[in-house]
């Protein structure tokens, strides 16, 4: 089982205009809603690529309620037929705290005739000590179970800024592989807790270390405490530095579409690989491959199976020499 917290949980509504104009009413063409917040995101692409996955975090009120009746329905991602090897998803089991406040919705505006999105995202509920509490004692409950776990997203509100790092520490202290998936203070805290791995994108990383060099910055990263760092480098792919080697993992062509929850997708994969034994490069292929369907597909934070299935075995890898000592 894989283990997903999403503190901040969040509906995602979706609304597709013909035509985004500022200042202008527009008439709706499409609108789909869904559970959200990057552990959920992630524990949905997991479970398409059939792996069993538990979610935890906060939920609460009445958009709470509808995020958990969601989350208890089928699965959007459902096997392509046109893809040559698909499994069935697997399930998504709820184990989310309930909170007096109520869950934030993020609404996403696509604009239908260039693809950009506008998003607008609201702060979450106040989160009590007394909440916490009750989400430390389930999150350790289901450590006992995980064969992985990843801690992603903001922090809402009443949630203390080490509030990760203390999340990592309970997991290396439960000997469960640990990624940590958020940004800004949040990151530099719980890095210091030597996270396994931490998936910055190329505007955290920098944030982080103060550099926008890829390799120096990502360097820079582990030395602050993560074993592992893989940096997201939009169309240019994912850049990883380990304890077993350095490589960079991109597509066979920059691709045009929405990215919205291609981080996501990306995490999935690196976490599908790691349970299932995979090498580094194989783990790169299938996050970058995760990735970029997650962009091609029609359904914002969606990933296209049969344009995965297509891309796999053509991402690049390439190892990078390890760094003079």
């Amino acid at each position: 089982m894989i283990l997903t917290v999403t503190l901040n949980t969040a509906l995602d509504l979706t609304y597709g205009v013909p035509e985004l104009v500022p200042h202008a009413s527009h008439r709706v063409s499409d609108m789909s809603e869904r559970p959200g917040g990057k552990g959920l995101n992630v524990a949905r692409v997991l479970s398409a690529l059939g792996h069993e996955t538990v979610v935890t975090g906060f939920a609460g009120g009445s958009t709470g309620a509808v995020l958990r009746e969601l989350l208890a329905g089928p699965s959007p991602l459902e096997a392509d037929p046109k893809a040559a090897s698909a499994p069935a998803p697997a399930p998504i089991t709820d184990a989310l705290v309930t909170v007096a406040g109520s869950t934030r919705r993020t609404i996403a505006v696509v604009d239908r005739a260039t693809g950009d999105t506008t998003q607008l995202n609201e702060p979450g509920p106040l989160v009590s000590a007394d909440e916490w509490t009750a989400l430390l004692g389930r999150y350790e409950e289901l450590l006992a179970g995980a064969d992985a776990v990843a801690l992603c997203g903001s922090l809402p509100p009443g949630i203390h800024v080490g509030a990760y790092a203390e999340l990592v520490r309970a997991a290396r202290a439960a000997g469960v592989p640990v990624l940590l998936d958020t940004s800004g203070e949040p990151l530099r805290r719980g890095i210091a807790a030597r996270p396994d791995l931490i998936k910055p994108n190329a505007d955290e990383l920098a944030q982080l270390t103060g550099s926008r060099e890829p390799m120096r910055a990502t360097r820079d990263a582990r030395r602050r405490g993560a074993h592992g760092v893989v940096a997201s480098l939009g169309p240019d792919g994912m850049l990883a530095v380990t304890p077993d080697g350095s490589w960079q993992a991109a597509p066979p062509a920059k691709v045009l579409g929405n990215p919205t929850g291609a981080g996501d997708s990306a995490v999935a994969g690196l976490l599908s690989g790691l349970v299932e034994g995979l090498s580094w490069p194989d783990r790169l292929r299938r996050a970058v491959a995760l990735s970029t369907a997650t962009v091609l597909s029609p359904t914002a934070g969606d990933f296209d199976r049969a344009a995965y299935e297509e891309l796999l075995p053509r991402v690049g890898v390439e190892e990078h020499a390890p760094a003079a000592r």
